[in-house]
């Protein structure tokens, strides 16, 4: 089955990690049974020791346009708040080939100003929006009200949920996830959590199975993981937060290739659902 990665990482990003070269990542999807990865792109100071732009992101795809889709990225606190304008630096990199937009790793709410000036933009441009969330990068309250507001305000934007405050709201006593560093709930998940209801509520919010976090939300309660996939079958994708040679962080792969899904849901959130986000 054709599977894509809608989130992985290239170059050098902690000062304690090899770089992952593109040849590194090409390597890690040809093990995995990847057949395309979108790559991030890293221009917030936040979660990373080192940078990788949107200009490295599409010269590493340039050179793998069949295997590699790239996403670009842009800190929201640049210039002074009044002379900040996303859209001609987006524009420009959507007519140069970007199909998404992140990862954003800004520690601010996800409601920043700047932030909803980008939204705005990358619905303009059908691009999805990837965020990460957690107790410090595009930081909510428990029940995650203001991403609410987002998908509300831009309901032309999809947004793309991920990271550790995302997937513990999987849970209805997920909300303490904003206070922890590196929260990885165990147990049984509580109906109804704040993640499960936005996916069902809003058109506009999808999210990625990459990471920890993710493999973590869909496996701590194993009979609840299987309903939630196939409920948000149309929302849910395959990825994996790749950024260092030879490693994913969590073992998706083969968790969405033998679990006990219908095959109509498997189709869909292995390459299906990115294929029409990505516009592929």
């Amino acid at each position: 089955m054709r599977i894509i990665d809608v989130h992985t990482h290239v170059g050098r990003l902690r000062h304690n990690l090899p770089p992952n070269r593109a040849e590194d990542l090409l390597a890690t999807m040809d093990r995995e049974g990847i057949d395309q990865a979108a790559v991030m792109a890293v221009e917030n100071p936040e979660e990373l020791d080192y940078y990788f732009t949107t200009e490295q992101v599409l010269e590493v795809c340039r050179r793998h346009p069949d295997r590699l889709i790239p996403f670009c990225s842009l800190d929201p606190r640049h210039r002074y708040p009044d002379q900040f304008d996303p859209r001609p630096i987006i524009q420009e990199y959507v007519e140069r080939g970007c199909r998404g937009f992140g990862e954003i790793l800004a520690g601010v709410p996800i409601d920043h100003p700047g932030l909803q000036a980008i939204y705005g933009v990358c619905g303009e441009f059908k691009l999805p929006v990837l965020f990460h969330t957690d107790y410090l990068i595009c930081a909510d309250e428990p029940g995650l009200p203001r991403l609410e507001r987002m998908l509300q305000q831009f309901p032309a934007t999809t947004f793309i949920g991920h990271a550790q405050h995302f997937w513990a709201e999987i849970s209805a006593d997920g909300g303490a996830a904003q206070t922890q560093t590196i929260p990885y709930p165990q147990g049984p998940v509580t109906p109804v959590g704040a993640a499960d209801r936005l996916l069902t509520t809003y058109a506009n919010l999808c999210a990625d199975l990459s990471a920890r976090s993710g493999y973590n939300a869909i496996t701590r309660d194993p009979a609840f993981g299987l309903a939630f996939m196939e409920r948000h079958q149309d929302k849910l994708l395959f990825a994996t937060d790749t950024l260092q040679p030879g490693r994913t962080p969590a073992p998706i792969a083969p968790l969405i290739r033998t679990c006990a899904i219908s095959e109509t849901a498997r189709e869909k959130i292995c390459y299906r659902n990115a294929v029409r986000l990505l516009r592929l």
